[in-house]
Parts: structure tokens; C-alpha cells; sequence
């Protein structure tokens, strides 16, 4: 079903880039499938509201646009290898999302999959079926800790679905975007540089998904991104304690000891260049011959093995190919130099700016415009107008401009501040984070 709605763009620095009236595709979960599909249960059609509960499309198309954009682009100097234009895999059954799975890297916040995911979506000019919307580990959304410089539900409302079984039938028969899943989880992110690019043991729950409802696998290496936060290690002792408080683990370096004294550090990534590789079609359906329910322990641990062996196979290849030069410090430089009038958008010191100043903008402007929602000659009118006074309002980017939507934010949002705060910032940014809503 379309609809004609204003899709708001709003630039990470407060300024309104473009709002304008497009065609936006709604997200439709119809029971349509009901009667063609004996795996779908009540459970499963009760369960829907994962799609449409936070998820925001528009502010994902913000979002992607106007704030991972440049920290992509500037900053981490993406690149994607077999994911775009005619390169880009094609269900295998138009019902069924495909499955993209990686390995999981960095000792640090998820900015691996963060890139991956807009990047991926803003390529494919968000179109959903060649999108990804990710599974992550419900220890994400749990606290607001978790949660980019402590917005609310940002993962959810970006697209991120808890990682539940429950969940995962369901996307996998009302799935308007494919999946991504990293099936290493936490001890895959969480394993230390010493282990860098060594696949740890992976769940079965994708290849349990894949198998039920004969989808394909889409694997892909994540490469540099193991020097997203290089040198910091795992402890088991301490990963244990600190998931006791919502924490899947602490990395153990330099980084985490500038926490205490800047504490928006607990979001910090060095600028490493990140390469997603696409490799080769897994269809585990095909590697076996039995039936799902017929399927053991043993049979889905063989399976397992040898995709885990293919997909590291695929990974030391494309390492050696793509990971020599992790941060190429050369084109960095460069591109900051290219790029230094646009500096204060990808910066690390104004990442925590960044992200409240987008939140806070784009609803403000969503705010105003639901005042007006008819169709009508009048509404349109007035929400046009509110657009356009908006856009006046912001369009400056100077120096001048830069700090006038900072010290917004900071009267807006005040505590702010505290995450540039030594030691008494750390109490704070922990207080809120684990603070309930």
C-alpha cells in the first residue's frame, strides 16, 4: 500500500537538508499468508507488532542520510564489494528474507553493523527487500546504556528486532527486509584483538531458520574492523559481572580507562577503513538430506562445522586481499583534509552532539507536522510552510551556525554535557543509562 507522507530529513547538525513529499511504502503485515503456510502459527501472527511498534522508516531514512552518512563516507571510508546494483544477491523465494550473516569484530560499540546496515539500505535507495533489518541481542535495548549516547530505543526504532526465536519465525514469514543476524554474538564482537578475525562457535539459530524454511545464507566478511578499538581484550571474569548490570562485556585497553575521564568513550571508534566482502551463497537446505523435523543435534552440528569452515575460509582470504592496510591512515588524512569545513559531522568529540541533536530535531519537526494530518488544500499548506520555515531557520552551516545548534542541544538536552564530564559524567552517564525510562 503507498501513501503520500512527508519524508523529514534532518541533518546531524540541525539543519534541515531536505523534507519533502514522497512516495513511502508502508510497512503491511497481512495474514494474507495464513492459508498457504502451515508454519505459521497464532503465536507468530499475535507477534507482528515487532514490525511496526518502534520501527520508523522515515527516521531511518534520516538517520541514514543525514548522520551515519558522513561517519561513513569521512570516517570510516566504506566500502561494499558484491552488495550493489545487479551484484546484489536475489531472494531465493520472493516469501522469504534472505539470511546476511558475518563475523562479528571490534572490542567495541556495534559500528560494524551500524555502517553495514545503513550503508547497505542508502545504497539500495531504501528499498526494504534489499535492506537488511538486524537481529541484535535483547541485552541491547535492555537499558538505555546500550543505546547510542543514551537515546531511547534507538535501536528498535532504527530496525533492530531482539534476537528471540519467537522473533525470528516471525520475520522469517512477514519479513519486508532481509535479515541480519551475526551468529558469533557477543563472544564474537567481545573476543579480544589477540583473537581477531578467528571465528568463534556460532548458533545454530540461522542455519536452524535457513533449513525450516529453505532460505539462503548471504555471508559476507567484515574486514578492519577488528581495529575499530585495537589492542583491548576479553576477560571471562569480568565479562561475567559486568552482564550481571546489562553490559554483553568490557573490553580491557586504553580506551576503557579514558572512559572514566570522557565518558562518551564508552562510544568511541578509531577511524578503520571498513570492508564488507560478500562471499559465496550458502543453502544449507541443500547440504543434507532429511527433512527439517528429522534434523538432529548431531546433523545441525555438522552443518554448523562445515559452514563455520567455509565462512573462515572465505574471511583469512578476504583479510589478506582487503586487511593489510586496517586504517590507511594516507587516505584518512586526506579525506579529512578534503573534507575539514564538514569536520564537526563526523568527528568523534561531536558524535554524542550529533546523535541527541538528530533525535531531538527530527521529532520536533515530526511533532509540529502531525498537528496537520489530513490531506486536505489547508493542511498541506500549513505543513508545508512549517517545513519551509524550518528549513530557514537551520540552513545555516557556518562556524556560527555549527555552534548555535550545539548550545540547543545543550539547553534541550543538558545532560549532554555530563558525557565530556571526568569521573562525575561516568556516575551520571551510568545512572541514566540504567535508569528506566
Amino acid at each position: 500500500m503507498n501513501t503520500t507522507k512527508e519524508n523529514i530529513h534532518i541533518k546531524s547538525n540541525g539543519t534541515a537538508k531536505k523534507v519533502d513529499e514522497v512516495k513511502t511504502e508502508e510497512i503491511e503485515v497481512g495474514s494474507q499468508n495464513a492459508a498457504y503456510d502451515p508454519l505459521l502459527t497464532p503465536e507468530i501472527v499475535a507477534n507482528t507488532k515487532i514490525f511496526h511498534e518502534y520501527f520508523d522508516i522515515n527516521f531511518v531514512k534520516s538517520l541514514c542520510k543525514n548522520l551515519i552518512m558522513p561517519l561513513e563516507k569521512y570516517y570510516f571510508r566504506a566500502e561494499f564489494i558484491g552488495f550493489v546494483g545487479d551484484e546484489f544477491p536475489e531472494r531465493n523465494n520472493e516469501k522469504r528474507p534472505l539470511i546476511f550473516a558475518s563475523n562479528h569484530s571490534g572490542m567495541a560499540f556495534p559500528w560494524d553493523a551500524i555502517i553495514f546496515a545503513s550503508g547497505l539500505m542508502r545504497r539500495n535507495g531504501f528499498n526494504l527487500k534489499k535492506a537488511v533489518r538486524g537481529l541484535s541481542s535483547p541485552m541491547l535495548s535492555k537499558s538505555k546504556l546500550m543505546n547510542p549516547f543514551l537515546l531511547p530505543n534507538f535501536w528498535r526504532r532504527a530496525g533492530g528486532i531482539d534476537a528471540t526465536t519467537l522473533n525470528f519465525d516471525t520475520v522469517m514469514h512477514y519479513g519486508e527486509a532481509n535479515i541480519l543476524i551475526y551468529p558469533e554474538g557477543i563472544e564474537g564482537i567481545g573476543k579480544g584483538f589477540d583473537k581477531r578475525y578467528q571465528l568463534q562457535k556460532m548458533s545454530t539459530s540461522s542455519l536452524r531458520m535457513s533449513l525450516k524454511y529453505k532460505t539462503d545464507i548471504i555471508p559476507f566478511a567484515t574486514i578492519n574492523a577488528e581495529y575499530i578499538n585495537p589492542f583491548s581484550y576479553s576477560i571471562d571474569t569480568l565479562n561475567n559481572l559486568v552482564r550481571q548490570l546489562g553490559i554483553p562485556f568490557l573490553p580491557v585497553g586504553l580506551t576503557t580507562l579514558l572512559v572514566a575521564l570522557q565518558p562518551w568513550m564508552f562510544y568511541f571508534a578509531f577511524p578503520a577503513k571498513l570492508i564488507y566482502v560478500r562471499g559465496a551463497r550458502i543453502k544449507p537446505y541443500e547440504m543434507i538430506d532429511k527433512s527439517f523435523d528429522d534434523l538432529t543435534y548431531d546433523d545441525l552440528d555438522y552443518l554448523r562445522n562445515k559452514i563455520h569452515h567455509k565462512m573462515q575460509a572465505e574471511l583469512d582470504w578476504a583479510v589478506r586481499e582487503y586487511g593489510q592496510n586496517p586504517f590507511d591512515w594516507d587516505e584518512f588524512f586526506a579525506t579529512v583534509y578534503e573534507n575539514i569545513h564538514k569536520i564537526f559531522l563526523f568527528s568523534p568529540l561531536s558524535w554524542a552532539f550529533l546523535f541527541t541533536e538528530h533525535d531531538r530535531r527530527y521529532y520536533e519537526l515530526k511533532t509540529k507536522l502531525a498537528k496537520y494530518p489530513d490531506q486536505t488544500i489547508e493542511h498541506q499548506t500549513k505543513r508545508r510552510q512549517m517545513i519551509r520555515e524550518t528549513q530557514d531557520e537551520l540552513e545555516d552551516e557556518s562556524l556560527w551556525g555549527m555552534i548555535g545548534n550545539a548550545t540547543q542541544t545543550i539547553i534541550q538536552n543538558p545532560q549532554v554535557l555530563l558525557l565530556y564530564v571526568p569521573i562525575i559524567g561516568l556516575g551520571s552517564t551510568l545512572w541514566q543509562g540504567f535508569s528506566k525510562d
